[in-house]
């Protein structure tokens, strides 16, 4: 280690030599006190000069660990444990989502040798395609920034982007066929009407939409007359009904539910068939719904959005360090 360290003799008083001339001081007399100052200078420079040469001479393995490494600050560690968080959540979610859309499919025997040729028009197979996508992008951000894979981490900001993307070309698109889009939704809704008895998710939805809304049908209660069941030439005791979750009051006492409380509805006239049953129809309460609560589905979209955007930022910022510390290894390693 002395060799590597420069060393400067200091002139303790009870080291220096006596240039008094006594008896046993050769003939020649010797230099004073500044001659012996400036020996003691160049040999000082000549040690530390052969240190140096030396450190360059022998680049061990201990020279090259000293060298300073390239850390994360506070806050880069912040929004890479945040970024994980984030992604932890939205894991569990998915696989939260992604059992649902099991259970589902489970439980209505849909995987059945009679009910498996219409699986692909099944809801809970887009449930279920939902949170097997969900799980699989957010573990593959949370691992990627957990083991600081670079590819995960590419991977992930992609499919962020490319999602940011197709949401912002949906909102456009439906700002734009407004129209279109209420010709659609009640094209849909009086299939889903038509085939009420026939498909279970169609009618839970159908049952969870005029009961939450309070109405019934598409336009008004007459858009029943569709169903083949609820037709007035139909032979069932249905005929001319509506559903039970279109009735005002369907629990009879308040306590049993009455599924005859629509039957006949259609033959009543408005003035009489308002004290049964809901006039009005899905569509306009669906519209009148959004309006109402526009601001809270404004608050709801923009902060999924921003979150989205910075989670995008945070995976750019973990990626940017990544390539710095990879630089400055490969450049301290020369």
């Amino acid at each position: 280690m002395r060799r590597f360290l420069p060393t400067k003799r200091f002139p303790w008083p009870w080291l220096r030599r006596d240039a008094t001339p006594n008896e046993t001081s050769p003939l020649l007399p010797k230099a004073g006190s500044t001659k012996n100052n400036a020996e003691e200078l160049a040999l000082v420079t000549t040690d530390f000069q052969a240190g140096t040469n030396s450190g360059q001479e022998h680049n061990s393995p201990t020279d090259a660990r000293i060298h300073p490494c390239y850390g994360y600050s506070f806050m880069d560690y912040f929004l890479k444990y945040f970024l994980i968080m984030c992604n932890l959540l939205f894991t569990v979610l998915g696989l939260l989502i992604l059992a649902l859309g099991v259970w589902g499919l489970i439980s209505k025997e849909s995987f059945a040798q009679e009910k498996i040729s219409s699986i692909g028009t099944d809801p809970m197979l887009v449930v279920l395609s939902v949170g097997f996508l969900l799980t699989a992008l957010c573990l593959s951000g949370c691992v990627g920034a957990l083991r600081e894979n670079r590819c995960l981490l590419k991977l992930f900001s992609a499919t962020v982007l490319v999602l940011i993307a197709a949401q912002v070309i949906v909102a456009i698109v439906a700002h734009t066929l407004q129209d279109q889009i209420e010709g659609n939704l009640r094209s849909g809704m009086l299939v889903a009407m038509a085939r009420y008895q026939d498909d279970l998710d169609l009618r839970f939805i159908t049952d969870e939409i005029q009961s939450n809304l309070q109405c019934c049908g598409v336009d008004n209660y007459r858009d029943w007359e569709i169903n083949i069941y609820y037709n007035c030439s139909a032979p069932g005791v249905l005929a001319c009904g509506v559903p039970a979750t279109c009735c005002v009051d369907p629990l009879e006492n308040g306590t049993v539910w009455n599924s005859q409380c629509g039957v006949g509805a259609q033959l009543l006239d408005e003035f009489t068939a308002q004290s049964v049953i809901f006039l009005g129809g899905c569509l306009g309460e669906i519209f009148r719904w959004i309006e109402h609560h526009e601001g809270l589905i404004g608050i709801i979209v923009t902060v999924v959005f921003g979150v989205q955007i910075l989670i995008l930022f945070i995976t750019i910022r973990l990626l940017e360090l990544q390539r710095h510390r990879s630089d400055f290894k490969w450049a301290t390693s020369e």
